[in-house]
């Protein structure tokens, strides 16, 4: 792999577009040919996010699922109308464990074609599904066209987070392949362990504070801090279906019921760009760098 990006001390803004039932947490007690019987509920959510953002001039972007936006074409459209930047969730949220290169390339193509189609802007971003990133699928993602991936998660273990081996850990923003770059979600590092600072569980578990503290210490430190939320986050009262494992339960709803009020706080607490705005803010320091050496 080739040597990181220059560093900056941003705050770039996520949003991972999914359902609330296809989450891999809710996988083993809700059948994948049973999502077209589901309720709905990702629309309201993304318009009320939506509302949040535009209410803090919030520029973010939105890693969207094409089985949803097949589904919810108007959805894209607004985030799109919105000034938010359009990127790639997969199409049908399947972890890279489980897919072939043959299939991933599939997945992902359909994804890029149809967000390309729907938004009328080029695709140009991808995070795969639970960050389940793997070395194979980077030359993947550059044939296919996407110009970065934002699935890295250096932290401790996690069961579904996928790992690229040749990228240290301390680089934000590193062009993994020439013309693919990554940007890492971040984590906090404690000693030698990298703690997950990104959002998810731990967004919602933590206090307020602590975790808007450990986030301004990323951004002291020079680099990007890289946040993500999901828009069944902020739903405490989607579904709770039976069956599911006491781990799995706690992971997926725990702090649902203060997630928006955090939520509004973190936007209001810091500016906000898009992995694009990151990107090529990146790109412009780098050459400028170089002009002078």
């Amino acid at each position: 792999m080739t040597a990181p990006v220059t560093e900056s001390g941003r705050a770039v803004m996520s949003v991972d577009v999914e359902e609330w039932f296809q989450v891999e947490n809710l996988k083993p007690v809700i059948d994948r040919r049973s999502w077209n019987r589901q309720s709905s509920r990702v629309e309201r959510n993304v318009d009320r996010l939506l509302e949040l953002m535009a209410g803090h001039d919030v520029r973010s972007t939105w890693f969207i699922l094409g089985w949803v936006a097949e589904r919810r074409p108007g959805l894209v459209r607004r985030i799109a109308d919105a000034g938010h930047e359009v990127a790639s969730h997969g199409y049908d949220h399947d972890l890279l464990d489980d897919l072939s290169p043959e299939s991933f390339r599939a997945d992902v193509q359909r994804s890029k074609d149809l967000l390309e189609e729907i938004a009328g802007a080029a695709v140009t971003g991808y995070r795969a599904p639970s960050f389940s990133i793997k070395e194979w699928a980077l030359p993947i993602l550059r044939d296919v066209g996407f110009e970065y991936d934002s699935s890295y998660f250096p932290t401790v273990g996690h069961d579904r987070y996928g790992r690229l081996d040749g990228l240290a850990t301390q680089a934000p923003v590193a062009e993994v392949l020439p013309g693919l770059f990554e940007i890492r979600i971040s984590s906090l590092s404690v000693g030698s362990v990298f703690l997950p600072w990104g959002g998810g569980g731990y967004f919602r578990l933590l206090p307020y504070s602590l975790f808007r503290a450990g986030a301004r210490r990323i951004q002291r430190s020079g680099r990007p801090y890289v946040f993500y939320i999901h828009p069944w986050e902020i739903d405490p009262e989607q579904p709770r279906p039976a069956g599911l494992r006491p781990v799995s339960r706690f992971r997926h709803y725990v702090g649902l019921e203060r997630c928006e009020a955090r939520l509004a706080r973190l936007v209001a607490d810091f500016d906000w760009i898009t992995m694009r705005d990151l990107l090529e803010h990146e790109h412009t320091t780098a050459t400028a760098r170089e002009a002078t050496t």
